[in-house]
Protein backbone atom coordinates (compact mmCIF):
# COMPACT_ATOMS: atom_id res chain seq x y z
CA UNK A 1 0.00 0.00 0.00
CA UNK A 2 1.52 3.23 -0.92
CA UNK A 3 0.65 5.91 1.39
CA UNK A 4 1.68 9.64 1.48
CA UNK A 5 0.73 12.78 3.59
CA UNK A 6 0.64 15.95 2.45
CA UNK A 7 2.52 18.99 4.46
CA UNK A 8 5.96 18.92 5.82
CA UNK A 9 4.98 21.83 8.72
CA UNK A 10 4.44 20.74 11.67
CA UNK A 11 1.11 18.62 11.48
CA UNK A 12 2.79 16.96 8.58
CA UNK A 13 5.80 16.32 10.23
CA UNK A 14 4.10 14.60 13.13
CA UNK A 15 1.24 12.22 11.04
CA UNK A 16 4.38 11.19 8.58
CA UNK A 17 6.99 10.41 11.46
CA UNK A 18 4.21 8.39 13.60
CA UNK A 19 2.71 6.66 10.81
CA UNK A 20 5.91 5.50 9.20
CA UNK A 21 6.84 4.63 12.57
CA UNK A 22 4.27 1.58 12.62
CA UNK A 23 6.41 0.23 10.06
CA UNK A 24 4.95 1.05 6.81
CA UNK A 25 6.66 3.32 3.90
CA UNK A 26 5.43 6.98 3.73
CA UNK A 27 5.75 9.81 1.63
CA UNK A 28 5.84 13.43 3.16
CA UNK A 29 5.64 15.66 0.13
CA UNK A 30 4.73 19.45 0.02
CA UNK A 31 4.99 22.33 -2.28
CA UNK A 32 7.80 24.19 -0.67
CA UNK A 33 10.58 22.65 -1.73
CA UNK A 34 12.72 24.74 0.49
CA UNK A 35 10.29 23.41 3.57
CA UNK A 36 10.47 19.71 2.35
CA UNK A 37 14.09 19.80 1.57
CA UNK A 38 15.18 21.32 5.10
CA UNK A 39 13.36 18.17 6.81
CA UNK A 40 14.39 15.64 4.55
CA UNK A 41 17.84 16.26 6.40
CA UNK A 42 16.58 14.86 9.48
CA UNK A 43 16.30 18.41 10.73
CA UNK A 44 12.54 19.11 12.31
CA UNK A 45 12.23 22.99 11.91
CA UNK A 46 10.76 23.38 15.54
CA UNK A 47 10.59 21.85 18.83
CA UNK A 48 8.13 18.90 19.77
CA UNK A 49 9.25 16.33 22.04
CA UNK A 50 10.81 13.11 20.93
CA UNK A 51 9.73 13.83 17.72
CA UNK A 52 13.46 14.67 15.53
CA UNK A 53 14.10 11.28 17.03
CA UNK A 54 11.30 9.21 15.40
CA UNK A 55 11.75 10.95 12.48
CA UNK A 56 15.30 10.14 11.95
CA UNK A 57 14.94 6.92 13.04
CA UNK A 58 12.59 5.88 9.80
CA UNK A 59 14.41 7.45 8.02
CA UNK A 60 17.17 5.19 8.49
CA UNK A 61 15.02 2.49 8.45
CA UNK A 62 13.89 3.88 4.78
CA UNK A 63 10.28 3.70 5.82
CA UNK A 64 9.61 7.48 5.63
CA UNK A 65 11.28 9.66 2.46
CA UNK A 66 10.06 13.03 1.45
CA UNK A 67 9.57 14.46 -1.89
CA UNK A 68 8.46 18.17 -3.83
CA UNK A 69 5.11 18.85 -5.72
CA UNK A 70 2.11 17.23 -5.85
CA UNK A 71 1.38 15.32 -9.37
CA UNK A 72 4.78 12.87 -9.23
CA UNK A 73 4.24 11.79 -5.50
CA UNK A 74 0.11 11.70 -4.88
CA UNK A 75 -0.35 9.45 -8.22
CA UNK A 76 1.34 6.63 -6.54
CA UNK A 77 -0.58 6.48 -3.53
CA UNK A 78 -3.40 4.92 -2.53
CA UNK A 79 -4.50 7.46 0.37
CA UNK A 80 -3.03 10.94 0.81
CA UNK A 81 -3.42 12.31 4.35
CA UNK A 82 -4.00 16.21 4.15
CA UNK A 83 -2.03 17.40 7.34
CA UNK A 84 -0.97 21.12 6.02
CA UNK A 85 -0.90 23.93 9.00
CA UNK A 86 -3.34 26.05 7.81
CA UNK A 87 -7.11 25.63 6.62
CA UNK A 88 -6.59 28.36 4.09
CA UNK A 89 -6.77 26.57 0.29
CA UNK A 90 -7.01 22.97 1.86
CA UNK A 91 -9.65 22.16 -0.56
CA UNK A 92 -7.90 23.61 -3.22
CA UNK A 93 -4.82 21.63 -1.92
CA UNK A 94 -7.31 18.39 -1.53
CA UNK A 95 -8.71 18.61 -5.32
CA UNK A 96 -5.23 18.70 -6.91
CA UNK A 97 -3.89 15.41 -4.68
CA UNK A 98 -7.14 13.97 -5.45
CA UNK A 99 -6.95 15.34 -9.38
CA UNK A 100 -2.96 13.38 -9.43
CA UNK A 101 -4.54 9.60 -7.83
CA UNK A 102 -5.61 7.03 -9.85
CA UNK A 103 -8.39 6.06 -7.24
CA UNK A 104 -8.52 6.10 -3.41
CA UNK A 105 -9.42 8.05 -0.45
CA UNK A 106 -7.97 11.89 0.55
CA UNK A 107 -8.11 12.20 4.33
CA UNK A 108 -8.81 15.80 5.83
CA UNK A 109 -6.63 16.05 9.02
CA UNK A 110 -6.32 19.77 8.95
CA UNK A 111 -8.84 21.12 10.91
CA UNK A 112 -11.24 22.73 9.06
CA UNK A 113 -14.62 24.21 9.24
CA UNK A 114 -18.32 22.00 9.29
CA UNK A 115 -19.29 21.59 6.21
CA UNK A 116 -15.59 21.66 3.77
CA UNK A 117 -15.43 18.00 3.75
CA UNK A 118 -18.88 17.70 1.97
CA UNK A 119 -17.86 20.56 -0.10
CA UNK A 120 -14.37 19.19 -1.58
CA UNK A 121 -16.80 15.83 -1.93
CA UNK A 122 -19.13 17.38 -4.30
CA UNK A 123 -16.68 18.86 -6.16
CA UNK A 124 -14.66 15.84 -6.33
CA UNK A 125 -17.64 14.14 -7.70
CA UNK A 126 -18.11 16.07 -10.70
CA UNK A 127 -13.95 15.58 -11.52
CA UNK A 128 -12.41 12.59 -10.10
CA UNK A 129 -14.99 10.40 -9.85
CA UNK A 130 -12.95 6.86 -8.09
CA UNK A 131 -11.57 9.22 -5.12
CA UNK A 132 -12.96 9.73 -2.05
CA UNK A 133 -12.85 11.51 1.09
CA UNK A 134 -12.44 11.15 4.87
CA UNK A 135 -12.84 13.53 7.72
CA UNK A 136 -10.23 12.78 10.19
CA UNK A 137 -9.86 15.35 12.78
CA UNK A 138 -6.93 14.91 15.24
CA UNK A 139 -6.49 15.77 18.78
CA UNK A 140 -2.65 16.39 19.65
CA UNK A 141 -1.59 18.96 21.93
CA UNK A 142 1.63 20.62 21.40
CA UNK A 143 4.56 19.00 23.50
CA UNK A 144 3.22 15.74 23.45
CA UNK A 145 2.20 15.32 19.99
CA UNK A 146 3.79 12.10 19.32
CA UNK A 147 2.46 10.35 22.47
CA UNK A 148 -1.03 11.88 21.19
CA UNK A 149 -1.26 10.38 18.03
CA UNK A 150 0.66 6.40 19.25
CA UNK A 151 -2.38 6.50 22.39
CA UNK A 152 -5.36 8.59 21.00
CA UNK A 153 -8.16 8.47 23.17
CA UNK A 154 -10.69 7.25 19.24
CA UNK A 155 -9.95 7.43 16.30
CA UNK A 156 -12.82 9.17 14.59
CA UNK A 157 -13.84 8.96 11.12
CA UNK A 158 -15.84 10.72 9.23
CA UNK A 159 -16.80 8.88 5.83
CA UNK A 160 -20.01 6.78 4.39
CA UNK A 161 -17.51 4.49 2.94
CA UNK A 162 -16.59 1.10 4.17
CA UNK A 163 -13.31 0.66 2.04
CA UNK A 164 -12.41 3.61 3.46
CA UNK A 165 -13.25 2.32 7.16
CA UNK A 166 -11.40 -0.78 6.27
CA UNK A 167 -8.25 0.78 5.02
CA UNK A 168 -7.84 3.10 7.28
CA UNK A 169 -8.39 0.67 10.38
CA UNK A 170 -5.14 -1.66 8.88
CA UNK A 171 -3.36 1.63 8.63
CA UNK A 172 -4.11 1.99 12.18
CA UNK A 173 -4.25 -1.95 12.85
CA UNK A 174 -1.33 -1.28 15.78
CA UNK A 175 -3.99 1.14 17.55
CA UNK A 176 -6.86 -1.09 16.82
CA UNK A 177 -5.08 -3.96 18.17
CA UNK A 178 -4.29 -1.88 21.15
CA UNK A 179 -8.72 -1.46 22.01
CA UNK A 180 -8.19 2.11 20.44
CA UNK A 181 -11.76 2.58 19.59
CA UNK A 182 -12.87 3.52 15.86
CA UNK A 183 -15.66 5.95 15.67
CA UNK A 184 -17.56 6.02 12.43
CA UNK A 185 -19.89 9.05 11.26
CA UNK A 186 -20.65 11.77 9.29
CA UNK A 187 -18.13 14.61 8.08
CA UNK A 188 -20.25 17.44 9.72
CA UNK A 189 -20.33 15.46 13.15
CA UNK A 190 -16.51 14.53 12.48
CA UNK A 191 -15.44 18.37 12.18
CA UNK A 192 -17.90 19.58 14.85
CA UNK A 193 -16.52 17.22 17.15
CA UNK A 194 -12.74 18.95 16.76
CA UNK A 195 -14.48 22.39 17.36
CA UNK A 196 -16.78 21.11 20.20
CA UNK A 197 -13.75 19.27 22.23
CA UNK A 198 -11.61 22.83 21.83
CA UNK A 199 -14.82 24.68 23.33
CA UNK A 200 -14.98 22.16 26.12
CA UNK A 201 -12.07 22.09 27.23
CA UNK A 202 -11.92 26.17 27.02
CA UNK A 203 -14.75 26.03 28.96
CA UNK A 204 -12.89 23.75 32.10
CA UNK A 205 -10.14 25.95 31.54
CA UNK A 206 -11.61 29.10 32.08
CA UNK A 207 -13.66 27.73 35.10
CA UNK A 208 -11.05 26.66 36.92
CA UNK A 209 -9.24 30.33 36.33
CA UNK A 210 -12.66 31.78 37.69
CA UNK A 211 -12.56 29.43 40.82
CA UNK A 212 -9.29 30.41 41.27
CA UNK A 213 -10.20 33.67 41.74
CA UNK A 214 -12.55 33.00 44.27
CA UNK A 215 -10.09 30.75 46.05
CA UNK A 216 -7.99 34.22 46.79
CA UNK A 217 -11.53 35.47 48.51
CA UNK A 218 -12.46 32.94 50.70
CA UNK A 219 -9.29 31.44 51.95
CA UNK A 220 -9.17 28.44 49.66
CA UNK A 221 -6.51 26.92 47.50
CA UNK A 222 -7.63 26.27 43.70
CA UNK A 223 -4.71 24.01 43.31
CA UNK A 224 -5.63 21.63 46.02
CA UNK A 225 -10.07 22.37 44.50
CA UNK A 226 -8.48 21.26 41.03
CA UNK A 227 -6.93 17.71 42.38
CA UNK A 228 -10.13 16.79 44.49
CA UNK A 229 -12.13 17.76 41.72
CA UNK A 230 -10.05 16.20 38.52
CA UNK A 231 -10.33 12.41 40.40
CA UNK A 232 -14.47 12.82 40.01
CA UNK A 233 -14.50 10.45 36.94
CA UNK A 234 -17.36 12.69 35.83
CA UNK A 235 -14.62 15.71 35.56
CA UNK A 236 -11.18 14.26 35.03
CA UNK A 237 -8.09 16.59 35.81
CA UNK A 238 -6.84 17.26 32.29
CA UNK A 239 -6.91 21.20 31.93
CA UNK A 240 -8.19 22.22 35.25
CA UNK A 241 -4.91 24.41 36.02
CA UNK A 242 -5.39 27.26 37.40
CA UNK A 243 -3.49 30.32 36.06
CA UNK A 244 -3.21 28.63 32.70
CA UNK A 245 -5.11 30.33 29.25
CA UNK A 246 -5.97 28.33 26.25
CA UNK A 247 -3.36 28.16 23.71
CA UNK A 248 -1.98 26.50 20.75
CA UNK A 249 -2.01 26.67 17.03
CA UNK A 250 -5.40 25.42 16.30
CA UNK A 251 -7.15 26.24 19.34
CA UNK A 252 -8.44 30.05 18.44
CA UNK A 253 -9.02 28.60 14.83
CA UNK A 254 -11.52 26.53 15.96
CA UNK A 255 -13.28 28.54 18.59
CA UNK A 256 -13.72 31.63 16.15
CA UNK A 257 -15.30 28.71 13.43
CA UNK A 258 -17.87 26.85 15.80
CA UNK A 259 -19.09 30.10 16.89
CA UNK A 260 -19.07 31.79 13.07
CA UNK A 261 -21.21 27.57 12.21
CA UNK A 262 -23.80 29.17 15.42
CA UNK A 263 -24.13 32.82 14.22
CA UNK A 264 -25.22 31.06 10.77
CA UNK A 265 -27.50 29.01 12.10
CA UNK A 266 -29.00 31.08 14.58
CA UNK A 267 -27.63 29.43 17.55
CA UNK A 268 -26.17 31.06 20.71
CA UNK A 269 -23.14 29.86 22.58
CA UNK A 270 -23.57 31.94 25.81
CA UNK A 271 -21.20 29.29 27.84
CA UNK A 272 -18.66 29.36 24.62
CA UNK A 273 -18.21 32.66 24.69
CA UNK A 274 -18.26 33.49 28.34
CA UNK A 275 -15.22 30.80 28.63
CA UNK A 276 -13.64 33.01 25.96
CA UNK A 277 -14.44 36.31 27.34
CA UNK A 278 -12.89 34.40 31.12
CA UNK A 279 -9.65 33.52 28.54
CA UNK A 280 -9.00 36.90 27.18
CA UNK A 281 -9.30 38.49 30.43
CA UNK A 282 -6.76 36.57 32.11
CA UNK A 283 -3.48 38.46 31.32
CA UNK A 284 -5.20 41.47 32.89
CA UNK A 285 -5.88 39.50 36.43
CA UNK A 286 -2.08 38.72 36.46
CA UNK A 287 -0.93 41.79 35.66
CA UNK A 288 -3.32 43.13 38.69
CA UNK A 289 -2.00 40.04 40.99
CA UNK A 290 2.18 41.21 39.99
CA UNK A 291 1.20 44.97 40.26
CA UNK A 292 -0.14 44.62 43.74
CA UNK A 293 2.66 42.46 44.67
CA UNK A 294 6.00 44.87 43.09
CA UNK A 295 3.65 47.81 44.37
CA UNK A 296 2.95 49.11 41.13
CA UNK A 297 4.68 47.46 37.47
CA UNK A 298 5.71 51.50 36.23
CA UNK A 299 9.33 51.31 36.20
CA UNK A 300 9.96 47.80 37.52
CA UNK A 301 12.25 45.08 36.22
CA UNK A 302 10.75 41.86 36.14
CA UNK A 303 12.03 38.45 35.17
CA UNK A 304 9.98 36.44 32.75
CA UNK A 305 10.66 32.63 32.65
CA UNK A 306 8.75 30.93 29.76
CA UNK A 307 7.52 32.10 26.41
CA UNK A 308 6.18 28.99 24.57
CA UNK A 309 2.29 28.24 25.45
CA UNK A 310 2.70 25.32 27.23
CA UNK A 311 6.02 23.47 28.07
CA UNK A 312 7.88 20.85 25.29
CA UNK A 313 6.99 23.30 22.37
CA UNK A 314 8.44 26.36 20.71
CA UNK A 315 5.12 27.18 20.09
CA UNK A 316 3.93 30.66 21.33
CA UNK A 317 0.22 30.51 19.69
CA UNK A 318 -1.82 31.89 21.84
CA UNK A 319 0.78 31.96 24.64
CA UNK A 320 -0.74 32.94 27.86
CA UNK A 321 2.78 34.08 29.05
CA UNK A 322 2.95 36.47 25.92
CA UNK A 323 -0.28 38.00 26.48
CA UNK A 324 0.81 38.61 30.29
CA UNK A 325 4.20 40.02 29.05
CA UNK A 326 1.96 42.66 26.68
CA UNK A 327 0.12 43.48 29.68
CA UNK A 328 3.30 43.97 31.58
CA UNK A 329 4.46 46.31 29.33
CA UNK A 330 1.41 47.91 28.67
CA UNK A 331 1.65 49.23 32.24
CA UNK A 332 5.48 50.30 32.22
CA UNK A 333 7.42 47.26 33.46
CA UNK A 334 10.52 46.10 31.89
CA UNK A 335 11.21 42.78 30.97
CA UNK A 336 13.73 40.34 30.82
CA UNK A 337 12.87 36.98 29.42
CA UNK A 338 13.98 33.13 29.27
CA UNK A 339 12.95 30.13 27.61
CA UNK A 340 14.49 26.91 27.09
CA UNK A 341 13.61 26.96 23.01
CA UNK A 342 10.68 29.34 22.45
CA UNK A 343 12.68 32.90 22.37
CA UNK A 344 13.58 33.02 18.40
CA UNK A 345 9.29 32.47 17.75
CA UNK A 346 8.62 34.83 21.00
CA UNK A 347 10.74 37.49 19.11
CA UNK A 348 8.29 37.50 16.11
CA UNK A 349 5.57 38.29 18.36
CA UNK A 350 6.40 39.89 21.28
CA UNK A 351 7.84 43.34 20.18
CA UNK A 352 8.70 46.29 23.21
CA UNK A 353 11.09 46.61 25.82
CA UNK A 354 12.38 43.14 26.30
CA UNK A 355 15.74 41.68 26.90
CA UNK A 356 16.00 37.87 25.87
CA UNK A 357 18.18 36.14 28.02
CA UNK A 358 20.51 32.82 27.61
CA UNK A 359 19.64 31.30 31.21
CA UNK A 360 16.92 32.15 34.39
CA UNK A 361 19.60 33.41 36.26
CA UNK A 362 20.13 36.15 33.40
CA UNK A 363 16.37 36.90 33.32
CA UNK A 364 16.43 36.90 37.21
CA UNK A 365 19.79 39.59 37.46
CA UNK A 366 18.88 42.66 39.05
CA UNK A 367 14.98 42.52 38.58
CA UNK A 368 12.31 43.29 41.32
CA UNK A 369 10.51 40.21 41.12
CA UNK A 370 10.65 36.57 38.93
CA UNK A 371 7.67 35.45 37.15
CA UNK A 372 6.74 32.15 36.11
CA UNK A 373 5.06 32.18 32.64
CA UNK A 374 5.09 28.65 31.11
CA UNK A 375 5.12 25.60 33.43
CA UNK A 376 9.24 24.18 32.30
CA UNK A 377 9.44 21.71 34.53
CA UNK A 378 13.27 22.17 34.57
CA UNK A 379 12.34 25.77 36.56
CA UNK A 380 11.99 23.14 39.45
CA UNK A 381 14.85 22.34 39.40
CA UNK A 382 16.62 26.48 39.47
CA UNK A 383 19.10 27.33 41.90
CA UNK A 384 16.61 29.39 44.04
CA UNK A 385 19.93 30.76 46.70
CA UNK A 386 21.36 32.07 43.78
CA UNK A 387 18.40 33.87 42.10
CA UNK A 388 17.94 35.35 45.31
CA UNK A 389 21.26 36.56 45.76
CA UNK A 390 20.61 38.02 42.60
CA UNK A 391 17.29 39.58 42.31
CA UNK A 392 16.72 43.29 43.67
CA UNK A 393 14.13 41.30 46.11
CA UNK A 394 13.27 38.06 46.96
CA UNK A 395 9.75 37.96 45.07
CA UNK A 396 8.28 35.45 42.96
CA UNK A 397 5.36 34.99 41.00
CA UNK A 398 4.47 32.10 39.80
CA UNK A 399 1.39 32.16 37.42
CA UNK A 400 1.42 28.33 36.63
CA UNK A 401 1.59 27.39 40.39
CA UNK A 402 5.24 25.31 39.30
CA UNK A 403 7.13 25.90 42.43
CA UNK A 404 7.06 24.40 45.87
CA UNK A 405 5.42 27.58 47.93
CA UNK A 406 6.08 26.07 51.43
CA UNK A 407 10.28 25.76 50.19
CA UNK A 408 10.62 29.03 48.94
CA UNK A 409 9.13 30.94 51.41
CA UNK A 410 11.37 28.97 54.17
CA UNK A 411 13.97 30.24 51.99
CA UNK A 412 12.85 33.71 52.77
CA UNK A 413 11.21 33.88 49.31
CA UNK A 414 7.77 36.40 49.31
CA UNK A 415 6.28 33.60 46.47
CA UNK A 416 2.40 34.92 45.45
CA UNK A 417 0.75 32.25 43.21
CA UNK A 418 -2.96 32.06 41.99
CA UNK A 419 -5.64 30.59 43.64
CA UNK A 420 -3.73 30.03 46.77
CA UNK A 421 -4.37 32.37 49.44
Amino acid sequence: MHVGVYGSGYLGCVVSACLSDFGMPITCFDEDFNRVAAVAQGVVPFYERNLQEVVRRNMRAGRLIYASGIASPASKCEVVFIAQDSAAEVEEVAARVAGAMRKGFVVLMTPVPVGTAKRLEARLHDTVSKVSVVSQPLFLTDGCAVEDFNWPDRILLGTSSGDAVQLLKQIYRPLVMRGVPVIVTNHETAELVREASTAFLATKISFINELANLCEKVNADAVDLALALGLDKKIAPRCLTPGAGMGGAFAEADLDSLAQLAMSGGVSLRIVEAAREVNRTLSDRLADKIDKAVESLRGKGLGLLGLSFKPNTNSTAGSSSLMLARSLMDRGAMLRAWDPVAIPEAKQQLLGDVHYCDSAYAAAEGMDALVVGTGWPEFRALDFSKIKRLLKRPLIVDTKNLLDAERLRTMGFHYVGVGRA
